[in-house]
């Protein structure tokens, strides 16, 4: 039986609350932005649907952009607060067409919020995020953007691309807690939360949290999880020792080298570079072969890939390079597991030359 004397996580203290503002700062920092930064005490699922929450009410319009599950769920909260909500839906488990947003745009009436994932770990595609925001821009649209994915694998300038609200978790790219999110609210965003009555009262009330913010930024209210937000600065740590430039890069790298080692494998990614996110490489599955037998073939050797979500009809196999997994070790096992999966399932795959691809890619 262990000794609970001895357990570092037994008896922790209350987090500083002095220092809740200071972690808003730097989370600020890392998203280039002057906005108002929020600290949501759960996942970022919740703060997602805290935006929705607040936002939502009879006679708000918005134009919902899917491209996962994410969006869908999203589209779902506002309709319930009253919001007329329009889907644009793109084909399965690829990106969102300019094309298509800009008629949607152009084709109903004003529009007063514009709701969009950037990067989905979901398919490992990425959204035209600087074209979408053009458009919302030049017509006046607030615009939601959900980064929790691409935060740290995509160069995410929140007050220069003019995103009013995004939300951001640091479990995936940052290598953080999940148990923890953040929110950057614009001044544009807080006069349509703030309009007519805003929802209160609850751990899903941005409205709330602005009062926090007017307040001083004491500490929160309830009772915070302090472990949460000690693994959270230690992970602000790490993120200004690195430097966000050298996490999108490190992140650019493992999804150029994946690519490499994929391509000298004999497979090809699901989508383009140019439409495909720095967080995971996804694989169409060859035809008569199932994914989940690729993925438990790829356990045996203790790697774990996983099944696309949310891609039907695509089977895809997921590559993960999120992360502390942006490293060469990981990009190297993921690609000669899933080439040895493809082997073991009787296809030819060339596992040498994918590894000299993706040590190319890391060294030369």
């Amino acid at each position: 039986m262990s000794d609970l004397g001895w357990n570092p996580l037994h008896g922790v203290p209350s987090y500083p609350a002095e220092r809740y503002a200071v972690l808003a700062d730097r989370i600020g920092g890392i998203l280039r932005s002057r906005n108002d930064i929020l600290l949501v005490q759960a996942e970022a699922v919740v703060a997602l649907e805290a935006a929705a929450v607040s936002l939502s009410r009879p006679g708000l319009s918005v134009l919902n952009i899917i491209t996962s599950p994410y969006g869908g769920w999203f589209g779902q909260w506002l309709r319930r607060g009253g919001a007329t909500v329009e889907d644009v839906v793109a084909e399965p488990g690829l990106p969102i067409e300019i094309e298509a947003v800009a008629k949607a745009l152009d084709a109903g009436p004003h529009i007063d919020v514009l709701a969009l994932v950037h990067a989905e770990s979901a398919s490992g595609i990425l959204n035209p995020l600087p074209e979408i925001l053009a458009l919302a821009r030049a017509r006046n649209i607030v615009t939601v953007v959900d980064a929790v994915a691409s935060v740290g694998g995509h160069q995410l300038d929140v007050d220069d691309l003019g995103i009013d609200i995004a939300v951001i978790g640091p479990q995936k790219a940052l290598g953080g807690p999940a148990g923890v999110s953040a929110l950057a609210v614009s001044g544009r965003a807080w006069d349509l939360i703030l309009r007519d009555g805003a929802s209160r009262d609850s751990i899903l009330s941005l409205a709330d949290l602005k009062t926090w913010v007017d307040g001083g930024r004491p500490g929160l209210p309830g009772t915070p999880a302090p472990l949460e937000f000690f693994a959270l600065e230690a992970a602000l740590d790490r993120i200004e020792a690195e430097g966000m430039e050298n996490i999108v890069a490190r992140h650019a790298l493992a999804a150029s080298a994946t690519r490499a080692g994929l391509a000298a494998l004999g497979a090809a990614a699901w989508v383009p570079a140019e439409k495909a996110s720095n967080l995971v490489t996804a694989v169409p599955v060859p035809d008569a072969l199932a994914p989940a037998a690729l993925i438990a073939a790829a356990g045996q050797l203790g790697i774990e890939l996983s099944e696309g979500v949310g891609t039907a009809p695509a089977r895809l196999v997921r590559l993960n390079h999120t992360g502390p997994r942006a490293a060469f070790q990981t990009v190297l096992s993921n690609v000669v597991a899933y080439g040895a999966a493809l082997r073991q399932a009787g296809r030819p795959s060339d596992i040498a030359a994918a590894s000299e691809a993706i040590s190319t890619a890391y060294c030369c």
